[in-house]
């Protein structure tokens, strides 16, 4: 099964040690998308960037790890946007950006009849809340006849809510934007923090109602440090943490599990052992700095082959 992850890569800084920042390439589409291509997922990366060293470098370091980049428009002229990361003794994150003309806000708004059509014609299609926030309304208008068009050829979609307010205008633009294309989702990972912030949903079981109620039919509710909760195939599953840890560095956590979820499967795992997939990467992930570890850091044999149920 081929994968499309669309949204944004920025330039990324991230804390070292004596006040350097070490320079990396992050997002969180994209993120998922390099640890799919890790675990074998046929993964290309959907968005636009500029025609600069640091685009090139980005595109090079894409192909490198696996990720297909014939969707990556170039827009002459312009530069990726950044972003730098800081990091609190608990390891949770706060991050600065500068990205206000990054090229991938334009993709959907310059995209042709013909790269919408190939797009269509993947068998998953992968996008987060930050990758809503992108577009303005003539984008997320075009992304949502994209996804009805996914579904229609016969793929599906999975979204991850990944809420920030900074991205948005408002709150309720947010909130109608995530609505507008729940009833298209056919598997949600959401993070409960984040949509207690948007939705104000009392708990995980509040979270999986509304979801349902929208239409998606396999929820997966990340809690962090309690683990997920998911609903799926008619049932509920309590899915601890693979191991008990202090993290180093959150970022990615959300990111890497939904990648370790997916391709689990996409091979054909249970949600019980996606579940399971999504949390051992996730706790590996989160004792390096930085969104992504080094290839020889990542589990074996997470993913079972078979086909998607």
């Amino acid at each position: 099964m081929r994968v499309a992850s669309i949204g944004e890569c920025m330039v990324e800084f991230s804390a070292a040690t004596d006040g350097l920042f070490a320079r990396g390439f992050g997002g969180d589409t994209l993120n998922t998308a390099l640890y799919l291509a890790r675990l074998g997922v046929d993964t290309s990366y959907v968005t636009a960037l500029g025609d600069d060293p640091l685009s090139d470098a980005m595109l090079v370091a894409w192909k490198a790890e696996g990720i297909k980049t014939d969707e990556v428009m170039c827009l002459p002229g312009r530069l990726p946007g950044l972003y730098m990361i800081e990091r609190d003794a608990r390891g949770e994150r706060s991050f600065l950006y500068w990205r206000d003309r990054a090229p991938a806000r334009e993709f959907l708004d310059r995209a042709d009849d013909a790269t919408l059509e190939r797009l269509s014609r993947f068998d998953w299609l992968y996008l987060s809340g930050i990758s809503l926030s992108l577009y303005g309304e003539t984008g997320r208008a075009r992304l949502t006849e994209l996804l009805g068009a996914v579904r229609r050829n016969g793929g599906r979609v999975a979204f991850d809510g990944n809420y920030r307010p900074h991205g948005w205008g408002d709150i309720a633009t947010a909130r109608r934007a995530f609505n507008d294309i729940l009833p298209l989702v056919d598997l949600a990972l959401p993070t409960l923090e984040d949509e207690q912030a948007l939705f104000a949903d009392a708990d995980a079981s509040c979270c999986i109602a509304r979801l349902k109620d929208a239409g998606v039919k396999e929820i997966v509710v990340k809690r962090g440090p309690l683990g997920c909760l998911i609903d799926a195939e008619g049932g509920l599953l309590d899915i601890p943490p693979h191991k008990v840890v202090r993290p180093v560095d959150t970022t990615a956590a959300g990111d890497s599990f939904n990648a370790g979820y997916l391709a689990a499967r996409i091979g054909g795992a249970s949600p019980i052992e996606a579940g399971r997939a999504g949390n051992r990467l996730a706790g590996i992930v989160i004792m390096t700095p930085g969104a992504i570890i080094a290839r020889e850091a990542m589990p074996k044999n997470i993913v079972k082959t078979g086909a998607y149920s």
